[in-house]
Order: structure tokens, then C-alpha cells, then sequence
């Protein structure tokens, strides 16, 4: 039995209503941990655009199929696309997947760099200043990436594209380029890991 219950905002709701972004990302997590709703997920994102599409290409009943993307479409992961058709919520993915400021993390002083030049985890341009250069892409390095872990470029260029959406000022190959050449990641054949700071 699906014991699973549908979150406060109803179908249509944007990525910022309802719950925050931590709570969303963990609903959406449970959801998909279901393989029948994994698989009717995963067929809408092949292309799969009816019930019976989805159906046919993840391989499930229609019921359970009708139940997985009741539930799909009740949590916003699936969506209705062009024509009437299923689609992924693209959106919410981009929603959740950028980065956010550390729960708990003091708010950076009126002034500072990295609040003149960072809103609401997007970079809207580098300072030309050297010094405060430095300072808004440590703080992009510590929010992104934790010490010792092995990142694969592909990831890399996920989550630093994230930080330029929306801005022409800077690209995320110019900023990973200039996270290395300030020694905030080390690069090693195609991975990249996040240099530990030194203690003072």
C-alpha cells in the first residue's frame, strides 16, 4: 500500500512555495526511492508523453503506472508539457540544484564582497578588485564543494553553471579556470577536489 501523502501545495505550485528548498529536495529524493515511481520518472524523462507511453516504456501495469505519476505529478516532479503531454519539471530540478547558503551561516556584512556581488546563490559579476576577487570565489568554493571529495569535471560545470545562471558577466568554465588558478580546487586528469584551507 502507497502510504505516501501529498505536501501542502497542490499540483501547478511553484518551486519556492510549500516547503524550503532542503525539505523539497528530501521529499523528492523519497519520492523517486519508490521504483515504480522511478521508472514512470525516468520514462517521461525518455519521452514517454501519455499514460500509456509510460506504461509500455517502463515496463509497469496501468494501474501502477496511473498510481506513479499520481504521485509524480502530486510532488510537481511531473508535469503537463506541450499539447497535454507528460513532462519532467525541469524548473524544480534547476530549483533545488543550485546552491544554497549554508543553514545557520552568518549573513556577510553590508558591503562585503561577496554580498555585493552574490544574491540568492547566484554570481551576478566578479569584482575587478584582485583582493575581493579572491574572497567572492572562496566563498563560491566553500559553498560548493567539500574538502577531500574527488568531484568528475561533468559535476564540476553542474554546480558552477548554476552559480551563472541568469548572468552574461561570467561563464562557469571561466570561473572553474579561476578557482584553480587561485589554488580554491586542485585539478588531477578530468577531477577536480576542493584544496583544504590552512589553518591561520
Amino acid at each position: 500500500m502507497d502510504t505516501d501523502k501529498a505536501p501542502d501545495s497542490g499540483r501547478g505550485s511553484g518551486p519556492g512555495d510549500g516547503p524550503d528548498a532542503g525539505e523539497r529536495s528530501r521529499q523528492l529524493i523519497g519520492l523517486l526511492a519508490e521504483e515504480n515511481r522511478l521508472r514512470a520518472f525516468a520514462a517521461v524523462a525518455l519521452g514517454a508523453r501519455s499514460t500509456r507511453q509510460v506504461a509500455e516504456t517502463a515496463g509497469l501495469t496501468p494501474k501502477d503506472t496511473a498510481l506513479a505519476l499520481l504521485r509524480l505529478r502530486e510532488q510537481g516532479a511531473v508535469t503537463d508539457g506541450p499539447e497535454d503531454g507528460l513532462a519532467v519539471a525541469h524548473d524544480l530540478l534547476r530549483e533545488l540544484a543550485r546552491p544554497r547558503r549554508t543553514e545557520g551561516s552568518a549573513r556577510p556584512a553590508a558591503g562585503d564582497a561577496v554580498s555585493t556581488f552574490v544574491r540568492d546563490g547566484r554570481l551576478l559579476r566578479l569584482p575587478a578588485q584582485w583582493t575581493r576577487k579572491q574572497q567572492v570565489l572562496r566563498h563560491i568554493a566553500e559553498r560548493t564543494f567539500e574538502p577531500g571529495v574527488a568531484y568528475p569535471e561533468r559535476v564540476v560545470n553542474e554546480r558552477l553553471r548554476a552559480w551563472c545562471e541568469g548572468t552574461d558577466e561570467i561563464d562557469h568554465v571561466t570561473l572553474r579556470r579561476y578557482l584553480v588558478d587561485l589554488h580554491e580546487l586542485r585539478r588531477s586528469e578530468g577531477v577536480y577536489e576542493r584544496v583544504r584551507p590552512q589553518p591561520a
